[in-house]
This record gives C-alpha cells, structure tokens and sequence, in this order.
C-alpha cells in the first residue's frame, strides 16, 4: 500500500495553489496551532508550510536545462535531517533541546531525532519519526501516533523512520531498491540535500545522512538547496513578521521590566535572571537567543560580556551605565535587543552625551532606511553621527570626513551596524553567491555581516554603539593618522566608562521600515520607567523611532496608536 501511494505523487497539487492555500491558513490562524496556553502567542503551523511552498518554487523556478540546479523535470525529493539531541561530555545529562534551525524553519517540528522530506514537484511533506520502545515511554512517554503527530504538526505523512531508505527509493525512480547494492539510475529525479557554509560562524550545514544513502550519489544534489533556502530565509512572510512582533513585544517588556528593577548593589547576573523569568513566564520562551549580556561599569567595552570567562558577575556600582544586551526566542524565532541607562537612575553630562550620540545615530539610520539602501551606507552614516556628536563634546578635532577616512569611526564603535534576524539572531543569508558587494577589509565595515542592499521584507538590527575600549584608544594614540583627531586629556575622562549600545530589530517594508522592538529609548522614556511610571507611555515622544505599538490579546497581537 505504501509503494502504491508514492509511485504517484500527487502532481495534481499545483504548488501555487498550495503556497496560496497556506497563506490564507496563516491569515486566519487556522489548525493546527504552536502554542504554549495561557496568552501565549499562536503560532499557526501553515506558516512553515508556506515556507515549504516558497522553497520549492524557488528550486523550480530556477532550474536549468543542463540539470545543474537541479532536474529538468522537477522531479525530486529534498531531504533535511532535524538535530540530535546531545549530552554533556561524557555524562548523561542532556541538555535542552532546541531544533536545527533550517530544519524547523521547513516543517516546525521541534522534536529531535526526526528526518523530513519534501517531494518534488508537488510539495508534499513527508516527516519520518523514530519509533521508541518501552524503556523509552517509561522515562519519557507512550509514542504518539503517526496520525497524531502528522495532525499536530500540519504534515502530509509521517512515517516510522525505518519506511525512509523505501520512500527514498520510490521518490527518485518508483523502484525499491533495497536490496540492490549495485544499483544505478538513469532518470534525472534528483536528491536535494543541504550542504553551504554559514558566512557568520564558518561551520557547514551538513547533508542529510541514513543508511544506503550513498546507492543515489548520482542523484545527489548538494548545490541547489541550500542557497534557495538561505534566501527564501532572508525574505519573511506576513507570518513570519507577527510572530517576530511578539517575540520582540515579550523581550522589550522584559527590558523594561529589568530597568524598572534595577537598583545599586544588585548583581549582573540578577538583571540577566529578571530578563529570563519575565519572558519564560509572560512569553513562553524557554530558550534565549544568544548568552545574555549585562554589562555594567566597565564592562560595555567587552563586546560580548557574558562568556563563562565574564559570567556577568559584577556589582552594580554608583554611577555605572549598564548595557543590557538580552534576547529572547519563540518558536526558534529570535529577538534581540540593546538597552543602556545609568544603574541608579539618573544621567550624568558625559553618559548623556554618548547615550544621546548612540541615540542619534538610531534615529537617523531609522529615518533613512528603504528599500535600494546599502547597509554599508548606513554603516556609514552611524559611525558619522556619532563621531560628529564625540567632537562637540570636547574628544575630537577635524573634519568629519578626514576622520572617517582615518577609519576612526572602528575605534569607538568597532563592531557592524547589525545583521540580519530571524531563526538565528545572527541569521543566515549575510553574503552569498548572488551578492556582487563582498565583506569590506576596512576596519569597522569588515564587522559587518551582510553588505546587502535593503528590501522590503528583511528584518535587521539596527545596533549602533560607542565604546571606549583601552586597547583600541592606545592603539590610535598610536597611529599618526587618527592620534591627531584626539583629545586626549578629555577623552582619558571616559576611559573605564565602558560604552553605551542601543538595539532595535527593524522591518524593512517598502514606504521604509517598521520598529518591531517597543523599548525606552528617549532620556526621558528611559527615567520614566526607571521611576516606575507606566509603559508603553501615554504619548510618543520620539515618533521618528518608528516604533510600532502592539499589545497581546490572547495570543494575537493587537496594534494601537498612542
């Protein structure tokens, strides 16, 4: 029966159709639903069906002649192979899962251990699951029924993962091979696996792997998939975008709710386990998603404060600025956001000085954002801002223009205006094949981890920071090219400040863009909260931030003016 139903795969399913009908599921918010109760959000799962449907009508709609891309016929599967649970060296202990993103990004299954394919050209979805013995059910419950997990997750199939080497054979010629260790196949049905470098890490996605795989190396097809899927990433859909609002609604109350908190004498770590009770407990957000950073005093000049070796473990002191750089994820979707303000409250001459050029340098990347922009420009533009904002403070002499020229804007703000986001924070899709613009080698711009040109759909943050970092003041005190702009007894004055950092998770959208990240981020916005007035305020005192105000009414976000 199984041979039967896969030997005609259902061609009748024009993927258009399919595309048009997931996205009319997601519009509703029809069954079936990710959600973890209470008012939680509700995550329709026809949102990775889209996703499926845009991905293979990417990969047929460019498909070539010679078969380079992929068949000429359509003909195919793709296979993706979700993540394996881990354990902790050499112990037992194992550690939270959380899925492999491309994975969850194409069926939404957050279960380890699984494999899934995607038959071409009709776009059926197939999930292969493992089938547990008793041992199992014991320590981690009965196994649910294929048919309960294919209507959980809004599949097609689900078969037990020992049917996965037979559907393979049936996909690719309506054969079974099993048996057959010398087998060839002539037809040009082709095996699409994942195989592409992350440009932000440096590891590789790797292909799919099972057992007998390797009878079908000339159907392989490690080529196509993975920049189709990368882009399709890099575009989000109508359901995407609400689900990113409110996982950034959750995380920018959590912001506010740590800067409510906030007092003399706490630890960092306490700020960071104020941010993770708030978004576990109001957001249903198991996972962060990134290493919280809570860097306070000194420690904004440590970029990515929070490692094991910087456990955010210093107390807050009078007088110190802190930089809260935390995040939180929801159905693998990631937010990530920046907050900066003075630990008790009140701001001093120098620290308004550089949170307003960090400020600054927002609002105006903010307002010049569109689509056709070059994010290197607005790299540009915020190292400008804040330098032009550093010397009418007293630390700078010169041009503006001679000084960026000297590459002095990488020594206060040494890391890229931001990157893209979505599944990852750090999101794929930075620099690929079809960007003609590749990574600058000029200090500051070669931190950048997209140098895309913007369009509508992207989501990127927008994260300009000012910092004063010893070793990087020493080094341009150093260099006759950048020691003249500097002014050295007034900058000496800020040295052990640390640094100010301001982050919003931004939509580009095709008038220009749309904050997501509903945050303080006016002085006065920011002493309000910190004076336990209420938030989101009674007026829009910044309007230019672009902040768009949403609330949560029973897990559908609700936009509303001020």
């Amino acid at each position: 029966m199984l041979a039967s139903a896969l030997r005609m795969p259902p061609l009748i399913v024009d993927i258009k159709k399919r595309q048009m009908e997931a996205e009319q599921l997601c519009q509703e918010c029809q069954d079936p639903i990710y959600s973890l109760g209470l008012n939680t959000y509700r995550v329709p799962m026809a949102l990775h069906g889209l996703n499926r449907a845009r991905l293979v009508r990417s990969l047929l709609e460019n498909l070539d002649d010679d078969g380079k891309s992929g068949s000429s016929s359509g003909r195919g599967v793709i296979l993706l192979e979700g993540g394996k649970q881990t354990t902790r060296y050499d112990t037992d202990y194992e550690p939270v899962f959380r899925q492999e993103s491309f994975f969850h990004w194409t069926f939404g299954v957050p279960e380890a251990g699984v494999l899934a394919a995607i038959s071409l050209p009709s776009g059926e979805a197939t999930l292969f699951v493992p089938v547990y013995g008793i041992d199992y059910e014991i320590f981690c419950g009965e196994n649910s029924s294929l048919e309960l997990i294919r209507a959980k997750y809004g599949l097609d199939n689900v078969l037990p993962m020992e049917k996965l080497e037979e559907y393979i054979a049936l996909q690719l010629d309506g054969n079974d091979n099993d048996n057959d260790d010398n087998y060839e196949n002539n037809n040009d049905a082709q095996l699409y696996l994942l195989s592409g470098r992350n440009t932000d890490s440096g590891n590789y996605a790797l292909p799919a792997h099972y057992d007998g795989i390797e009878k079908y190396k000339k159907q392989r097809n490690t080529d196509a998939l993975f920049p189709a899927i990368v882009e399709a990433r890099v575009h989000k859909t109508k359901a995407e975008i609400e689900l990113m609002r409110y996982i950034n609604w959750v995380s920018s109350m959590a912001h506010v709710e740590v800067m409510k908190s906030c007092r003399v004498g706490m630890m960092e770590y306490q700020l960071e386990s104020l941010y993770q009770h708030h978004t576990y407990t109001h957001g249903g957000c198991r996972h962060m998603s990134y290493t919280c950073i809570c860097a306070c005093g000194p420690n904004p000049s440590i970029l990515h404060y929070g490692h094991a070796g910087r456990p955010n473990d210093r107390q807050l002191i009078d007088g110190d600025m802190a930089l809260l750089d935390m995040g939180a994820e929801y159905n693998c979707y990631a937010s990530d956001i920046t907050c900066s303000f003075p630990v008790n409250g009140q701001f001093s001459n120098d620290q308004l000085l550089i949170y307003n050029a960090v400020l600054s340098a927002q609002i105006d990347v903010i307002t010049a954002i569109k689509p056709g922009i070059s994010w290197i420009d607005m790299h540009r533009l915020a190292e400008r801002t804040i330098l032009t904002a550093l010397k009418k403070g007293g630390l700078l002499v010169g041009e503006i223009d001679d000084m960026i020229n000297a590459d002095l804007g990488a020594i206060f703000m040494p890391h890229g205006l931001g990157h893209l986001i979505g599944l990852d924070a750090h999101d794929v899709g930075g620099y690929t094949e079809t960007i003609a613009r590749r990574r600058s080698e000029r200090p500051g711009l070669n931190k950048l981890r997209t140098s895309r040109n913007l369009k509508a759909g992207m989501v990127l943050t927008v994260e300009p920071g000012c910092y004063f970092i010893d070793i990087l003041l020493d080094l341009a005190l150093a260099n006759p090219k950048q020691a003249k702009y500097l002014c050295v007894e007034r900058l000496n004055e800020f040295r052990g400040s640390g640094g100010v950092r301001l982050e919003d998770d931004v939509l580009i959208t095709e008038e220009g863009c749309e904050n997501l990240t509903v945050c303080p981020r006016a002085v006065s916005e920011v002493l309000d909260v910190m004076n336990d007035k209420p938030w989101p305020p009674e007026k829009d005192v910044l309007p230019a931030m672009r902040r768009n105000w949403v609330k949560n009414d029973n897990g559908k976000m609700i936009r509303f003016d001020l």
